[in-house]
C-alpha cells in the first residue's frame, strides 16, 4: 500500500518514468574536488572520461554551490536540508582555527556532528519505503553528532576509513575508492527489486593523494596543461572517474539506468593542489573557488540529455528534490531550506526562491590563492562571514568590519561589505560595493533579513588576545599547503 501511494504521488508530480515504482536514487559526492578539475568544464590535463560522458546523458548545472567551504558542514547541509545556522556544524573540529592574536572577534562555538535528531534525507527515503544504503565519508559523528546507521542507513559501508594514514595501503584500491564502489555495487543488486538509495561519498580526492600506479605513470608521460600538471592529482581523480564507470555500467547491467536518478557532485571547491582560475579562492573560503561545484544529475526519461542550467543550486536542494523524485513528503515537523530541482529538470518551470546564502562565524587558518587582503599579516582562508547570491549578484558581509568598525554608518569606509557581478565577473575581482551602492544596500536587507530568520549567530564579542599589525607588517601569502579541512 505505501509503495502504490508513493507511486501515485509521483505520477502526479508529472515523472513519467515512474511506471511500476518510484526512481533508484544515487548520490555520487567527491571529497575536495573543484569546479575546474573536471574535463567537461575545458581542464587542460585531467581525464573524467566517466564524468564527461554521465554530463552529456544529463543535465550540467554551471553554478552549482556546497552548503559549506569545506567537508563537515557541507555534509551536514546536504544530508539534513538545512543551513548551516540551524544545525551549527560550521567547520572540522573547530571555528577557532589560526593565529588568536590576528582574530579580531571570538568565534561562534562549532558543533562536532549532525544532531541524532535532525532527519536526515536516509530518514525520510526509508521512511517512503526506500533500501538506503552509504558507502564511504560520513564525517559528522563527532560527540555531538551521531554514527550513519542512527541516520537512516540500512546498511553502512566504510571499507576506508582515512586520508591516506593507515598502515597497509592497497595499491589497487587507492582511497578506498574500488572497495567502496563494489560495496554499493552489491547493494544495488541485492535490492534491484525495490527503491533504493545508494550515498556514495568518496574519500578521493582528499589528500593525502594516492593513485594505482599505473595510473599515476600515465599522467607522469602526459604532457603537462597550461593550468593544470599535477600528476598524482590527476591519477587519484583518474581513478575516481573509473570507479564511477564501474557503478553506472553496474546500473546498465542490473537494467536500472532508466529508473534511477543519478546526481554527481563534490562537498567543496579544490584545494591549492589544482587552480581553479577563474574562479577566486579555494577549500576553506567563500569566494567561488572554495564553494562552486561540478554538478551533474542524469534521469532517462526525465532529463534531457545534454542539458544546461545555469540557475544557482545548492546541495541542501536535494534534500527535497529526493522526496519529490520519490514522490513523498517532508517528514512532520522537518524545515527543509533548500527547494526541489524538479523544474529544471523536466525544463517545464524555475525556482520560486530569489537567493541562495552560507554563514560562517568563525575562522579557518591557512590562507588561499587570492584571498581576502583585509590584514597583512592574514593567515586565514576564511574570518566570520555570511554571503548570499542572488541571480549571479554575490554578497559578502564580513563580521569583524561590521561589528567593530561601524557597520552599516560606516559601510561606504570600513570594507564590510563585499559585492560582486558573477555574470560579469566569474573571478571576484571588481568590488561593486561602493559604486552600487543601490544594489548593495537591496542585498544587505535581505540578507540580514535572512540572518534574522534563521536564527544565525554572530560573533560580536572583542578577541582580548587581538593584537593589530604593526604599520610596516609584511603582507601573507598563501602557502601550498594542501593538507587541509
Amino acid at each position: 500500500m505505501k509503495r502504490a501511494i508513493i507511486l501515485l504521488a509521483a505520477v502526479a508530480a508529472g515523472l513519467t518514468t515512474a511506471t511500476a515504482r518510484p526512481p533508484n536514487i544515487v548520490l555520487i559526492f567527491a571529497d575536495d574536488l573543484g569546479w575546474k578539475d573536471v574535463g567537461y568544464q575545458g581542464n587542460d590535463f585531467h581525464e573524467t572520461p566517466n564524468l564527461d560522458r554521465l554530463a552529456t546523458q544529463g543535465m550540467v548545472f554551471s553554478a552549482a554551490y556546497a552548503g559549506a567551504g569545506n567537508c563537515a558542514p557541507s555534509r551536514a547541509c546536504l544530508l539534513s536540508g538545512n543551513y548551516t545556522p540551524r544545525h551549527h556544524v560550521y567547520a572540522v573540529q573547530s571555528t577557532d582555527r589560526g593565529p588568536k592574536e590576528f582574530q579580531r572577534l571570538v568565534p561562534i562555538p562549532n558543533r562536532s556532528g549532525l544532531a541524532k535528531d535532525n532527519v536526515t534525507m536516509a530518514d525520510a527515503l526509508k521512511a517512503a519505503g526506500y533500501a538506503t544504503g552509504i558507502f564511504g565519508k560520513w564525517h559528522l559523528d563527532g560527540p555531538e553528532g551521531a554514527e550513519p546507521g542512527e541516520q537512516g542507513f540500512d546498511t553502512v559501508h566504510q571499507s576506508y576509513h582515512g586520508w591516506g594514514e593507515e598502515k597497509a595501503k592497497d595499491a589497487t584500491n587507492p582511497k578506498g575508492i574500488f572497495s567502496l564502489t563494489r560495496g554499493a555495487c552489491a547493494f544495488m543488486e541485492k535490492n534491484r527489486d525495490r527503491p533504493f538509495f545508494v550515498y556514495l561519498p568518496h574519500y578521493a580526492i582528499h589528500t593525502a593523494l594516492e593513485a594505482k600506479p599505473e595510473t599515476l605513470e600515465k599522467f607522469k608521460r602526459k604532457k603537462p596543461g597550461v593550468q593544470h600538471n599535477n600528476a598524482l592529482y590527476a591519477a587519484c581523480l583518474n581513478d575516481l572517474d573509473a570507479g564511477i564507470g564501474i557503478l553506472l555500467a553496474k546500473l546498465d547491467e542490473l537494467g536500472l539506468e532508466r529508473d534511477t536518478l543519478v546526481v554527481f557532485t563534490s562537498d567543496n571547491g579544490g584545494t591549492q593542489a589544482s587552480s581553479q582560475e577563474p574562479l577566486r579562492g579555494n577549500k576553506g573560503g567563500y569566494y567561488e573557488g572554495g564553494i562552486r561545484e561540478p554538478f551533474i544529475a542524469r534521469w532517462p526519461g526525465v532529463i534531457r540529455p545534454g542539458s544546461r542550467s545555469d540557475t544557482p543550486v545548492i546541495n541542501l536542494d536535494l534534500y527535497p528534490t529526493f522526496l519529490a523524485a520519490a514522490g513523498a513528503t517532508a517528514p512532520a515537523g522537518k524545515m527543509l531550506d533548500g527547494e526541489s530541482l524538479l523544474p529544471l529538470f523536466r525544463g517545464d518551470g524555475a525556482l520560486k526562491r530569489r537567493a541562495i546564502f552560507w554563514h560562517f562565524p568563525g575562522y579557518l587558518n591557512q590562507p588561499v590563492i587570492r584571498g581576502r587582503d583585509i590584514d597583512v599579516r592574514d593567515g586565514f582562508r576564511s574570518r566570520p562571514v555570511t554571503v548570499m547570491n542572488e541571480g549571479g549578484w554575490k554578497l559578502h558581509l564580513f563580521h569583524e568590519e561590521w561589528q567593530l568598525d561601524g557597520g552599516r554608518a560606516r559601510i561606504d569606509t570600513n570594507r564590510a561589505v563585499e559585492l560582486y557581478d558573477l555574470n560579469t565577473d566569474l573571478g571576484e575581482r571588481t568590488d561593486l560595493a561602493r559604486s552600487n551602492p543601490a544594489k548593495r544596500e537591496e542585498m544587505l536587507d535581505r540578507l540580514l533579513a535572512w540572518m534574522k530568520d534563521t536564527g544565525a549567530l554572530v560573533p560580536s564579542e572583542r578577541n582580548p588576545q587581538y593584537t593589530p599589525p604593526a604599520p610596516d607588517a609584511a603582507p601573507a601569502k598563501a602557502k601550498k599547503k594542501v593538507k587541509s579541512e
